[in-house]
């Protein structure tokens, strides 16, 4: 009914407009004539173009798209019908300016009218609307687009206070009715001038260091951090409200990208057959998508995980033809099996990265720890020099540093025999297999970390389980991780141990805190935290690795070598001989006290087997 009115009203006012307020009296007649014949032309095309389909308190461009055309065919019908009668009766209808006046007014009339009914309806439900204000990173289309779309959102009324520049120029411009702001001035007044409730952070040329300065202001503030993805992962160029997400605590952690020696790295790998172990895990399954990059003639993917290595297998075949790829399941500690790949693949590299990691874990089990992390190593380093690998890569940790726990000690006595073993074929004149260790911390999302744990816990209500408030970690994503290993494995000759930067240490309580504030919970009313106390075996800080006295700078600024000691690769080999055969025994004591009798640094902290180091104090005092 109300279109009805502002069809004929438009009509009238086109004459008036036309006749400037004067209409002349022969065309009153026209006027009353026209006014029917508009409505029923005007009604047909509504009805054609579906203009009532939509409801007013949605409407959007489709609907304003739709009444535009109603509109401009009822114009161009308008048109035809008064020029058929020209060419007949030499006169015209009314004048064809009418028609031009009318398209325009009524086009109008109708827009405005939707408009002012949905802000209408809009603002009368927005009372009963929870009311968030909102700055957004960034004052480019997709910071524009962003905005348009938490405006469409029928459950919260969100108020865009404001967009946020680096470009100190931008300051004080307005766009899309909403001022710009720059980043170098305080983040922290705006906030508080504006009682800002959330931040949503979409793409920018920002660095990680001032990405990170402006979401500890918000955490600080507890001003909820939301990441907006990539314009490419649009849903049909539309960016939906549910794709905007938590920010994730890695990207807080993450650090300028790496720069590799990609025309190196490429030359080594390209055309080459590359065996991965534990190519299911985190690690060994980045290494896996980085070296495919690099056009290798086929990598064996290795792992015992039967499930995780089907997942990987999935991810593999959706990405790379198959013939690039070959997956293995097999145990690195079954020698036969092991001998079996080796002879049917040949590989020219091997990336060692299967290991049983977790601390606690191996702390009680220190018999399984052997099999794998030692006998495991020694079977692919010896097969490894028997069918003429150029290159055997392990993947060490930094718990191989002064050893607390079980699993440090057996890697680290890993990385001795490894290196024993490079120096005995260089003290023989051999050119046969170069063994080169990388160490590295705790990686980031990888199976069983820390974040993984606190993301679960936060997920199930709490409370966020901490060993010790003054407990430290470094961290480092595993892609980058991944970089550095292959960057170490071509830059190494053999018999080096390679130490990553690590960059800062985080405390595991501020991560938490960082991670409740992330989830937009807050600490002691949503949920809690507690402290279980130290694990077996686990250190409260973690060595610094890149400690200049005990280390040698490479070309790369993120890799330096370690110094340690050499090792007489006879006397390794038959002490590793001793140990491993304590397996059949299961007697843990003797199994660690030969650890710690191949590993002189190794001093138990907080693990039953610290008594062993008692009794060792105790027996020197004693002599």
């Amino acid at each position: 009914m109300a279109d009805c009115l502002l069809v004929m009203f438009s009509v009238f006012a086109a004459f008036e407009l036309r006749f400037n307020f004067q209409i002349i009296d022969k065309y009153y007649d026209s006027l009353l004539t026209l006014m029917p014949i508009a409505l029923g032309i005007r009604l047909i095309f509504f009805i054609i173009f579906r203009t009532y389909s939509g409801l007013l308190r949605y409407t959007g461009l489709e609907d304003l798209k739709r009444i535009a055309m109603s509109v401009a065919c009822g114009t161009a019908v308008f048109y035809v019908v008064n020029m058929i009668y020209y060419k007949i009766e030499n006169n015209n209808i009314v004048p064809t300016s009418i028609y031009a006046i009318d398209f325009v007014l009524l086009l109008s009339f109708l827009t405005t009218f939707r408009a002012v009914i949905k802000i209408v309806l809009m603002e009368s439900g927005n009372n009963h609307m929870e009311t968030k204000k909102v700055l957004i990173l960034g004052s480019d289309e997709q910071a524009i687009s962003t905005k348009r779309t938490l405006e469409q959102d029928k459950r919260i009324d969100y108020d865009i206070v404001g967009f946020l520049d680096d470009d100190h120029s931008l300051k004080g411009r307005i766009i899309a009715g909403v001022k710009i702001y720059s980043l170098q001035d305080s983040l922290q007044d705006l906030i508080t001038k504006h009682q800002v409730d959330l931040l949503l952070l979409g793409k920018s040329n920002l660095t990680l260091a001032k990405k990170q300065e402006v979401v500890d202001a918000c955490l600080a503030n507890d001003v909820k951090v939301l990441n907006v993805p990539d314009p490419e992962k649009w849903i049909n160029g539309e960016l939906s409200i549910n794709q905007l997400k938590e920010i994730n605590i890695e990207s807080l952690l993450e650090r300028d990208p790496i720069n590799l020696d990609i025309s190196r790295i490429d030359k080594m790998i390209s055309g080459s057959k590359v065996l991965v172990t534990g190519g299911a895990g985190s690690i060994g399954s980045e290494l896996v998508r980085q070296i495919l990059k690099f056009n290798p003639k086929k990598v064996m993917v290795l792992d015992q995980a039967e499930s995780a290595l089907y997942e990987v297998e999935l991810e593999l075949n959706d990405r790379h033809k198959s013939e690039r790829f070959e997956i293995v399941l097999a145990d690195i500690r079954n020698a036969d099996r092991m001998r079996r790949v080796f002879d049917y693949f040949r590989p020219d590299y091997v990336y060692h990265a299967a290991a049983y990691k977790h601390v606690p874990m191996m702390e009680n089990n220190p018999s399984e720890s052997i099999l794998t992390n030692v006998l495991g190593s020694i079977t692919l380093a010896r097969l490894s020099v028997e069918f003429g690998v150029k290159k055997f890569v392990m993947i060490s940790t930094d718990k191989a540093v002064n050893p607390t726990n079980v699993m440090g000690a057996s890697k680290r006595i890993a990385e001795i025999f490894v290196q024993s073993l490079d120096s005995k074929q260089k003290a023989a004149g051999k050119s046969g297999t170069q063994f080169i260790t990388t160490r590295f911390g705790n990686v980031l999302g990888s199976n069983g970390s820390v974040i993984q744990l606190f993301k679960k816990q936060i997920q199930n209500g709490g409370p966020l389980t901490i060993t010790h408030p003054d407990v430290t970690r470094f961290f480092m994503t595993i892609p980058e991780a991944c970089q550095l290993v292959l960057e170490a494995g071509m830059m190494g000759e053999g018999g080096e141990i390679f130490i990553f930067d690590m960059g800062k240490s985080v405390k595991i309580i501020d991560l938490a805190k960082n991670m409740i504030r992330l989830a937009g919970l807050e600490l002691g009313k949503d949920i809690n935290l507690v402290f279980s106390g130290l694990r077996p075996g686990e250190k409260l800080y973690e060595e610094l690795l890149n400690d200049k006295e005990n280390t040698i700078t490479t070309h790369h600024e993120k890799i330096m070598i370690a110094k340690v000691r050499a090792y007489n690769f006879d006397e390794v080999e038959r002490n590793i001989k001793e140990l491993i055969e304590l397996f059949d025994n299961q007697d843990n004591d003797n199994i660690v006290r030969k650890m710690k009798e191949l590993v002189p640094e190794y001093i138990s902290n907080n693990s039953p087997f610290t008594r062993l180091d008692e009794k060792e104090v105790q027996a020197t005092a004693t002599n």
